[in-house]
Parts: C-alpha cells; structure tokens; sequence
C-alpha cells in the first residue's frame, strides 16, 4: 500500500507527523486539497501476533507505526480498507473517485500519526481521514447524478444526444475484489450499496451525505460522528434528520437486497437467464415480459433515456438490435447485471455494463453504462470470450 509511495516521500511523503496533516485538527471550510498518490495498493503482509488480545495487538502495530514503520500501519490498516474503500464510492459515486480518495486519505492518515493519541478507535480515526478527503473530493467538483436528474425521458428514439464527458454520472461499483468488500459494521442499512441508495445520497451536501453514512451505514455514534466533521451532537441530530427524509423519499422499499432475497437463488438464476436469452436474440417481447409496465432504461454518458413499453420496446427493436449482442454475467452494486458486447462487423468487443433494478419480481429500470472504460472496471474481457 505504501511502499509504491516511497519514490514521492520527498517532499510529499515523509515520516509520521513530518508535515501538516490536511485531515485533522482543521474545519472543513478551511482545508485544502491534500495529498494525492497513484499506484494499486499491493497485497498486505500480515505482522504475527501471539498470545495477544485485539486492542493489544493493534496498539502495538500502531506504536510501530509511529516509529515509521510502514508493514505496521499496512496491517493496522489491513482490516479496515475495504470498508473505507466502500465508504468513499458511497461518498463520491464513482469507483475511480474512491480510489483516488482512498489513496489520499491513507496518506494523510500516515503523515497525522503523530496527531493520534490512541483516545479512540484507529476504525474511527481512519474513517475521518477518509470522511475529510471525500468532503474536499466533492467540493472541487459537480455531484455525480443519473440520466433522469439531467433531462426528461425522451420519446424519439433516433435522438440519443452527444455524450457528456466528464465527472458527471454515477458509476456502478463492480464486486469483483476484496478491496470492495464492505465494512463488516455496516450492517444498519442493507442497501447500502445498492444504485439507487448511492445516487440517492449525492443528492444531500457533503456532511449530510457524510453524516447519514457514518451513523445509519457505519453505526458510529452521535459524539463520534461530530467529532470525525468537526461539529456537535446536535448538529449532527439535526443534518440526520433532513438527510433521511431526502434518502428515504428517493430509495424504492423494499430494498433490492429484499427484492433478491424473495426472488430466490433459483428465481435469480431464472431471471438472468431468461434476460440473457431474450437480448441475445433481440426478443422484444420476450424482453418486455420481463419488465414492469413503468420500466425505464438509462444508458450515461449518452443523456436520452426512455421509459415504459411502448418507448423502451421501441428503443430496443430500431435501435438496440440493429447489430446483434453477447452478454456475461456480473454482479454491480449487490445487484445482477452483464457485461454487453456488441457485434462491430467482426468480433463482439465490450461496450457497456447494464445493473437490474427489481421490483415485484420484474425489472423496473436497466441502467446501462455505455462507458466502455467503466465496463472495464469489471475484469472482464475486452472481447466476448
């Protein structure tokens, strides 16, 4: 994780506590851009620990740590990084955006060791690295949204639009590591991770989005969480508040988690064959079945989107079958979805990734990303194997 920083260390990257750290001590309104690293974090080593307790062990890599030594604070980090990964896309609603921040609230965590007196959880402490890098992520640049925040459904399926590049869409957050794995304490909202829980939370400021997070996701307390964004328990009372309501008007209920899980393992077997089959072979109606009579289908960076039977099954029939399609099962945001390639004249190369969003049983919205570079995100082949 750290030791491919190691050629930044001067002067980006020095000993703990070498330099200001952008993540603590400072409030919100007042901090700057912070620190940036490239590179995928390797493979942790695991320090051995023998007859010793969780806390000891811990404040023994963390002493460690303190001393400058970088396989101590990659293990006392080890545990916690997937769930700060997960944290940061649900902040950010962009894969690459958690990376980037991620990265930098690591290095702002090794450079504030010297700030952290070990009065409270290394968890907590991590979190609010994170939490602060997030924040300055989104105030450097526009929310992230859906195809249906940027213009109304549209009827002329020949007029797509120009792309809209740029930072723009909400991303789909592939399942394909253990590096998105997310924390085991989030456990108070199911559909954590789910899509329309995470665009659902771009629509709040930053510490409302940060606030609902860290206390209805992560499970830190009132005190904790003012502490981590610099604020009291009654503000935090207060930013919770209005942040609910905003999340709960804009998420479906039951959750897509409930939705799977009444389905059942055969059920969802069933429909993603049956989805597979139907758009492989350009069976519209077959297709329509499928979904509910409301169903919408997105498709950013392109901002046209169509919704119901007779717009969506006409969008498929004139343009989406013009050239034939392969589909690969994937699994995005907790949720079923393919990897699609579409035939160009010779080979079928990988062009999009499309997420189900379920209800009753049916498919009430295919958000399809037709990014090829998100597609990638995946791990799948560039070519339909």
């Amino acid at each position: 994780m750290l030791s491919q920083l190691s050629h930044m260390r001067p002067p980006l990257y020095g000993p703990p506590g070498s330099g200001p750290d952008p993540a603590f001590g400072v409030p919100p309104g007042e901090r700057d851009g912070g620190i940036r690293a490239g590179g995928a974090a390797p493979p942790y080593g695991r320090i051995a620990c023998v007859n010793e307790s969780g806390a000891e062990h811990e404040e023994r890599l963390l002493a460690g740590a303190r001393r400058g030594d970088e396989a101590a604070f990659e293990e006392l980090v080890r545990r916690h990084r997937g769930g700060l990964y997960t944290h940061c896309y649900r902040m950010l609603g962009s894969p690459h955006d958690a990376e980037d921040a991620l990265r930098e609230s690591l290095v702002a965590a090794w450079r504030g060791l010297a700030g952290f007196q070990g009065d409270g959880p290394v968890r907590a402490w991590l979190f609010r690295s994170a939490t602060n890098a997030c924040l300055r992520a989104s105030a450097r640049r526009p929310r992230r949204m859906l195809s249906e925040e940027y213009g109304p459904a549209r009827e002329d399926v020949h007029d797509l639009g120009e792309p809209v590049p740029g930072p723009v869409w909400i991303e789909p957050l592939p399942a394909r590591s253990q590096q998105n794995a997310p924390d085991p304490a989030a456990h108070l909202r199911r559909e954590s991770i789910e899509l329309a829980f995470v665009a659902a939370l771009q629509r709040l400021p930053g510490t409302q989005r940060a606030t609902l997070i860290l206390s209805d996701v992560l499970g830190f307390g009132a005190a904790e969480v003012a502490g981590m964004l610099d604020t009291t328990p009654a503000s935090v009372g207060g930013a919770l508040q209005r942040a609910r309501a905003v999340v709960d008007q804009r998420t479906p209920d039951p959750s897509q988690r409930s939705e799977l899980s009444a389905l059942g393992g055969d059920g969802r077997r069933a429909l993603v064959s049956a989805f597979a089959s139907a758009w492989e072979h350009a069976d519209v109606p077959a297709l329509l079945a499928l979904l509910t009579e409301d169903a919408r289908i997105t498709m950013p960076p392109l901002p046209a989107w169509f919704e119901g039977h007779t717009d969506v099954g006409r969008f498929l029939s004139e343009r989406v079958f013009a050239t034939p399609w392969r589909l690969l099962p994937v699994t995005a945001n907790g949720q079923p979805a393919f990897a699609c390639y579409r035939h160009d004249g010779r080979h079928f190369p990988l062009c999009a990734v499309s997420v189900l969003n379920l209800r009753g049983g049916r498919i009430c919205w295919i958000a399809g990303f037709t990014d090829p570079h998100v597609a990638q995100t995946f791990g799948v082949p560039t070519q339909f194997p």
